[in-house]
């Protein structure tokens, strides 16, 4: 019988070379897998039982977050069935374990749009006030970034791995490709968006063309996450803006701005990528402040002279 550590290694190079699985998906994997395996004292596959399982779950809930520990448990239970339909083990325990936990509801932080509009005309004076080309060249980039990401909502993952074949301006259409590699095409709305888009695409086109992926540095590589995140740092400082903002609050911005502007939910849902409408109504919970700016003044009570 191989060890379960070799099974672990078998099991990710089939997710990666046969399901075809992100690089961001296979880390969490490894990652979790790892961590199951160095909480054991056997390596065999076979050896592993559901009191064993169920005290590890129990470990899972004492260090980690509800949500943490549900996708830890989801890659354990794919795991156990990859070994179950390889026949690598006689039983799967996860066939005789019960999990029910409810997650507590964490409602999506948003950006105020007024915050929005302040943050992106920071950028603008920055690149109309700067000093050196290449201080312009960066805010004229800067822009780009965070007016696609407010403009269809797409995940910063998304957004840094977008190929330069992606990007159709003439078209305003934008090819985005998600978690578990699904496709969807998103429009771009707005024409002083894809003003700023091609102006970037035209400045920066060798070193688009060098590495292929629309969003680069000065040194013609791929813009990281953590560049993104630097960069969004830097103009909330120089905005005054006390508010921390991430790039995946622009997403959940985007998506309560067009729910409170009665777009229909199942249109969001297939803009965000979203695999189930489930996902999307954690937004219908950020809408109260329409709702209650609607009933101060759309009700009759208000009418009622007693």
């Amino acid at each position: 019988m191989e060890n379960l550590e070799v099974n672990i290694r078998s099991y990710l190079e089939y997710c990666k070379m046969q399901k075809r699985l992100d690089e961001k998906t296979l880390k969490a994997y490894r990652i979790d897998l790892r961590q199951f395996l160095d909480s054991l004292d056997r390596t065999v596959s076979n050896e592993i039982t559901v009191d064993l399982l169920e005290k590890y779950i129990g470990k899972l809930h004492e260090k980690f977050k509800p949500k943490t520990v549900k996708r830890k448990i989801a890659s354990l239970k794919a795991f156990f069935y990859y070994l179950e339909y390889k026949e690598m083990i006689d039983r799967n325990p996860f066939n005789k374990i019960q999990i029910h936990f409810r997650e507590p509801v964490i409602l999506p932080k948003t950006i105020p749009l007024g915050v929005v509009e302040k943050f992106l005309g920071t950028i603008y004076i920055q690149m109309d006030t700067a000093r050196t080309a290449y201080q312009k060249r960066n805010a004229l980039r800067d822009a780009a970034v965070i007016e696609l990401l407010f403009a269809t909502g797409m995940r910063i993952s998304e957004l840094c791995m977008l190929k330069n074949n992606d990007v159709n301006l003439e078209d305003g259409i934008v090819l985005i490709y998600g978690k578990g590699n699904k496709q969807r095409k998103l429009q771009i709305g707005n024409q002083e968006v894809i003003a700023t888009l091609k102006k970037y695409k035209n400045d920066f086109r060798n070193e688009i063309g060098s590495c292929g992926y629309f969003f680069v540095n000065q040194s013609g590589k791929m813009l990281s996450d953590q560049a993104v995140r630097r960069m969004i740092n830097k103009y909330a400082t120089i905005s005054a803006i006390e508010l921390h903002i991430t790039p995946h609050m622009f997403r959940h911005t985007f998506a309560t701005a067009l729910l409170e502007a009665d777009v229909n939910i199942r249109y969001i849902q297939e803009m965000l990528g979203h695999s189930s409408i489930t996902i999307t109504e954690i937004y219908t919970h950020v809408t109260t402040s329409k709702q209650r700016d609607i009933l101060v003044a759309k009700h009759p009570r208000k009418n009622f002279k007693i």
